[in-house]
């Protein structure tokens, strides 16, 4: 059965479609043929069922017989369902200093691994004070190191780049990969059996 899907968001329906000619369309899909909008109204009446116009641009333009009241549930069922399994990736972010201890650093690796493993993207900036300008590299480094952690996890998006006293990286997890079945046990062959039997018993 064909689904056809209304483009507009103002529906003209039944007595608000005044078009000279529609093409109709039946409430199964089958083509109707080009009649007058009134004669397409009194079939829709006839079944009662709704007279739609679904592609007011075509020429001439298109109705199709169904059942309005059904169809505008049925897609803001779909539409309601749609929005529920539809999963905003947020952008986290994680700061660090150059001086940063191996300590916090470790601390720091498991958040960022954790956003990641939940789907996150996620942006790690190295902000540099003071003298510490003069050691970008040492900074550049540390993300680097960070990036290279979290490799199993995630693509590198953009490479250290230094904008003001911030050096960043972005990084973006993995597609999931869907996780593997176990390799059936293979079945013995015929026949394996009663030779062991018969070497046992010699």
């Amino acid at each position: 059965m064909e689904v056809f899907l209304i483009a507009v968001t103002e529906y003209q329906i039944n007595e608000e479609i005044r078009d000279r000619e529609v093409r109709l369309i039946g409430e199964n899909g089958e083509q109707l043929g080009i009649m007058s909008s009134a004669a397409a109204l009194d079939i829709a009446v006839q079944k009662d069922l709704d007279l739609v116009k679904i592609a007011p641009g075509s020429t001439p333009p298109v109705c199709k017989i169904m059942d309005y009241g059904k169809y505008r549930f049925e897609q803001s069922k779909r539409e309601k369902e749609a929005r529920k399994n539809q999963r905003i990736v947020e952008v986290k972010e994680i700061r660090m200093s150059p001086g940063i201890g191996e300590n916090d650093f470790l601390v720091k690796l498991r958040n960022g691994q954790k956003f990641l493993a939940d789907g996150d993207r996620l942006k790690v900036t190295v902000r540099f004070r003071g003298r510490e300008m003069a050691h970008t590299n040492i900074g550049e480094q540390l993300l680097r190191d960070f990036a290279e952690r979290c490799a199993e996890l995630s693509n590198l998006d953009k490479q250290p780049k230094l904008e003001g006293r911030n050096m960043s990286i972005f990084l973006s997890p993995k597609p999931q990969q869907p996780a593997k079945k176990p390799a059936k046990p293979k079945a013995p062959k015929e026949g394996a059996p009663a030779a062991e039997s018969a070497a046992t018993n010699e």
